[in-house]
């Protein structure tokens, strides 16, 4: 059993064992819930570890080489632990999970069994369900360039290399109007021009909903009102006066890269692709053939 301890053999060796399970999930907007089999809490690693949660765990099945590792957790749904109207936000899709086999009495006797991640959740009247992956299950994703006129990056990441927070490509301000969790009005909104925030990002900074983004679909003054419309909306509450950040968004391609955020040096697009009509080209007699530049 790879990654054992002695102590931890020791204990499996001795035939008498004291043995429970603990899963530490931690959700991409930082909360930290911990879960125990055990009829008492329990504390390791920064994580207490509530007893009596209503979270249970099928067999895990584990496996040699690059197969999928995978497990399902059962639990009950509790103001206390797992709130329906977290699942439904969003919160714990892709968090990340541990489980460990822990020696009650000396809990720094422990083996961690499992570290993956949540996929499928899904919750059924007082109860939910999910599905979780090992940390091989990101071996099935299709990697590689990708070759295309469009740039491939994403807005302020490693390859793009664009600070987000330069002035002029953020704003922060309060919620004033809100319609169906994604249609939001400010008046008096007009330093910057329209379409500045489209294919931009919108993100909860406070209330109920904090943590929480969406993509912006429009971007658009009517009057002296700006209206900035979401491609889905926000799976919680927001009230007036919660605060929100608009990010400038980018349509990938190069003259933007170039004129909006002076930033050519880390396009990762290929303009000057052919077209399909130029590869699917053949000879013509028409004209001259000589192998140079078409324009």
């Amino acid at each position: 059993m790879a990654g054992m301890e002695d102590g931890f053999k020791a204990h499996i060796a001795s035939g008498l064992t004291t043995l429970c399970r603990c899963w530490a999930i931690t959700r991409k907007d930082g909360g930290v819930l911990g879960f125990t089999d055990h009829d008492v809490p329990l504390a390791f690693e920064g994580v207490t570890f509530k007893a009596d949660s209503g979270l249970s765990a099928l067999a895990l099945q584990q496996s040699t080489g690059l197969s999928v590792d995978n497990t399902e957790a059962l639990g009950a749904l509790s103001d206390a632990s797992v709130r329906p109207e977290d699942i439904d936000s969003g919160r714990y899709d892709g968090a990340d999970v541990r489980a460990w086999l822990v020696n009650w009495a000396d809990v720094s006797v422990r083996w961690l069994q499992f570290r993956g991640s949540i996929g499928e959740l899904r919750r059924v009247g007082g109860a939910f369900h999910a599905e979780l992956r090992g940390l091989t299950e990101n071996l099935n994703r299709p990697l590689g360039r990708i070759y295309q006129k469009p740039c491939t990056a994403v807005l302020g990441d490693g390859s793009c290399r664009f600070t987000l927070d330069t002035p002029g490509y953020r704003d922060e301000r309060a919620v004033e109007e809100l319609a169906e969790g994604r249609c939001f009005t400010w008046t008096d909104m007009t330093e910057f021009e329209p379409g500045w925030f489209l294919r931009g990002r919108l993100s909860v900074l406070t209330g109920p909903a904090q943590g929480l983004w969406g993509m912006i679909k429009q971007d658009c003054l009517v009057g002296n009102e700006r209206q900035v419309e979401l491609w889905e909306p926000i799976r919680a509450r927001i009230d007036r006066g919660d605060m929100v950040r608009l990010d400038a968004g980018c349509d990938k391609r190069m003259e933007t890269c170039r004129l909006k955020f002076n930033n050519i040096l880390n396009f990762q697009g290929f303009p000057d692709l052919p077209a399909e009509d130029w590869v699917m080209a053949v000879p013509k007699q028409s004209r001259r053939n000589s192998g140079g530049s078409r324009r």
